[in-house]
């Protein structure tokens, strides 16, 4: 069985393409209502509704796009049938990870996560965004996550890029120094 990555590039292309093709749709509301139909689509139970011989594909066209809190514009109605027609609802979860992916790498920006065994206020997070993007050369779209176990300091995940200058990081650094 092909991988999901796999099955579900051609369908976060195609949406890219149809979004660039000058057909007037805003990349940042297209990218929120196909993040909404993904966390959807991920729902345990939606997957096994889908998996019934029962339900129709209208019945399941007709409750996903009931369940969004967005008006989803024609481009999104087509977009989700034909997942759902291709028996593909499995891989749109993957697809909104490939159409942001290609969203950041049109507007020459990436998705960070900020990682803090403390909140972080709104300013000094964007005092934090300012000195990362100088960091990774490049805009970053911050969002923040509590993770207490780090005790102090922050880690940053850009993609496959770690910078990780936390309390718990430093301690297994210095247990590694210590056995080796």
């Amino acid at each position: 069985m092909a991988e999901i990555a796999t099955i579900a590039r051609p369908y976060a292309d195609a949406l890219f393409k149809a979004c660039t093709a000058g057909a007037g749709v805003d990349l940042g509301s297209a990218t929120a209502w196909v993040e909404e139909l993904a966390v959807i689509a991920a729902d345990p139970q939606l997957r096994q509704l889908s998996d019934n011989p029962k339900v129709s594909p209208d019945q399941l066209f007709d409750l996903i796009a009931g369940l969004t809190r967005y008006a989803l514009p024609d481009m999104g109605r087509n977009f989700l049938r034909t997942m759902i027609e291709n028996g593909r609802l499995d891989a749109l979860p993957e697809a909104a990870v490939q159409f942001r992916t290609l969203v950041n790498r049109s507007s020459g920006s990436s998705d960070a996560v900020v990682y803090s065994a403390f909140p972080i206020d709104s300013s000094a997070l964007a005092d934090l965004g300012a000195s990362l993007e100088k960091r990774f050369g490049r805009k970053l779209n911050l969002t923040m996550q509590q993770d207490e176990s780090l005790i102090g300091g922050i880690r940053v995940v850009v993609g496959d890029e770690v910078l990780d200058t936390s309390v718990k990081a430093r301690l297994e650094q210095m247990k590694a120094a210590l056995t080796a």
